[in-house]
């Protein structure tokens, strides 16, 4: 990797890499390539699952997987305001002093546990019946949560290592623990379901114990970066810090999440089979998203260690080469998917009541890649600006002025429309929103870059 030793106007001690195609790269594969091991292993428990002979699992797994994930990313802004706050620490006083970040970070683990424990107790049995009124469906999502809910600790502390190490610049070792967990997390579902016949409680322990296994390997590599038992007592000034950005963020992460969690619920209500298929297609975007991620997460380390050391012409170099780099991505996933057709369906489940669902929506699946890789690399270019504010009214108002009027509005006056049509077209219009509302933000951070280069 090529770097520059010390930048005019930067730390002296801090050592940056250069902001080129090659670094940008060197940052992005490892995370590109652990990321889609992610969508990966949840089409492999699709897979499994969407071959046996009743839907209900998938289902329930469906359901179960988008109220757990409504509940845990919703606190996902600690792996972003991890890594954001790490990134600027690491270029303004150099590698060894990010050590301080994660302390900060692992501090705010505790307290966020007990709060989800408690939402979790509260909330699931309120929530569960609000996705269609299959109760077989319903008990089966309830034991996968009452397995799945073991892991909130374990969750937690992975999203605070994961943000550390991309924060440093680090993003091999992410690699090393999402590939290493998710593909146990194969092996140990496939081996419950289809030799010891465990159904949705086999997925979720599969996923509980790779969780483990990802979170024991971060550890270790972060012991041999300075990492120790005896956690010093709180920076106040930099923990106030963590808690501004990592409140945006919530805000920010719990608004995508309640619009997937509506567009679930609005699919549920209208079959078993439309929620089914529109859980496989979801596994997909989520193919697309973390595929496209890895240039999200190359901006915000980059951006946040050019921010800290003070070279704004790496700054806005760095954010052109990430979204040229996210749009050519974006293409090659969408023709990728025309390529191969309904063979991809046909791979991912023989059910005959989900296939024809499926294959009337792939357009909706060609355009996903196109529709929200804007949004994808903005948010990374906001996390390593530490604009969060900015990335939480935009989703605001991207789910509260487009998506939330487009998929509830009556259908009495577009009958001949499918109903899933209009909800998928809501949701592109959404992912679209979401970029454009960012964009004032994007002018700001670059404009306030070529202020700070003339002064």
């Amino acid at each position: 990797m090529t770097s520059t030793p010390s930048v005019a106007g930067g730390n002296s001690h801090a050592s940056l890499p250069a902001p080129q195609q090659r670094v940008i790269w060197g940052l992005a594969w490892p995370i590109m390539l652990s990321n889609i091991t992610v969508p990966l292993l949840g089409l492999v428990d699709t897979a499994i699952l969407g071959h046996l002979d009743s839907v209900s699992p998938l289902a329930a797994v469906a359901i179960g997987a988008q109220i757990f994930t409504l509940l845990l990313w919703s606190f996902g802004f600690l792996r972003m305001g991890t890594t954001a706050v790490t990134a600027y620490e690491a270029g303004r006083a150099g590698l060894p002093q990010s050590i301080h970040v994660l302390y900060q970070s692992l501090w705010l683990v505790l307290p966020i546990g007990v709060v989800c424990a408690c939402i979790a107790s509260i909330f699931t049995p309120l929530v569960v019946p609000l996705f269609g009124a299959d109760t077989i469906v319903h008990h089966l999502a309830r034991e996968y949560l009452a397995i799945r809910f073991w892991g909130i600790p374990i969750t937690l502390l992975q999203y605070c290592l994961v943000g550390w190490f991309i924060g440093r610049g680090e993003t091999r070792i992410p690699m090393m623990m999402l590939i290493c967990a998710n593909l146990l997390n194969g092996l140990l579902n496939y081996y419950f379901v289809w030799h010891l016949n465990m159904g949705v409680e086999g997925v979720a322990l599969g996923s509980l114990l790779a969780e483990g296994a990802a979170v024991g390997i971060a550890i270790w590599a972060a012991s041999k970066r300075g990492l120790s038992l005896r956690i010093p007592y709180p920076d106040r000034d930099l923990l106030r810090r963590m808690i501004v950005i990592n409140r945006d963020l919530f805000i920010r992460t719990l608004t995508l999440l309640l619009v997937f969690a509506l567009f679930a619920a609005l699919g549920a209500a209208q079959s078993t089979e439309t929620l089914a298929a529109n859980a496989v297609l979801i596994s997909l975007l989520l193919l697309i998203s973390n595929a496209l991620d890895g240039f999200a997460h190359a901006a915000e380390s980059l951006i946040g260690r050019y921010t800290g050391a003070g070279v704004p012409d790496y700054v806005r170099r760095i954010i052109g080469l990430t979204g040229l780099n996210s749009l050519i991505a974006a293409l090659l996933l969408s023709v990728g998917f025309i390529l191969l057709g309904e063979t991809l369906f046909n791979l991912l489940t023989d059910n005959p009541e989900v296939l024809p669902r499926l294959k009337e929506m792939q357009v909706w699946l060609w355009l996903l890649p196109l529709s929200g890789f804007a949004s994808y690399w903005l948010d990374g270019v906001m996390v390593g600006a530490q604009a969060t504010a900015s990335m939480r009214n935009a989703m605001l108002a991207a789910a509260v002025l487009i998506f939330l009027p487009l998929a509830t509005m009556p259908w009495w006056w577009t009958t001949s429309i499918d109903s899933n049509t209009l909800l998928w077209a809501a949701f592109h219009c959404f992912l679209v929103a979401r970029a454009v509302f960012l964009l004032p933000a994007l002018l700001r951070i670059i404009a306030t870059q070529c202020q700070a280069k003339s002064d």
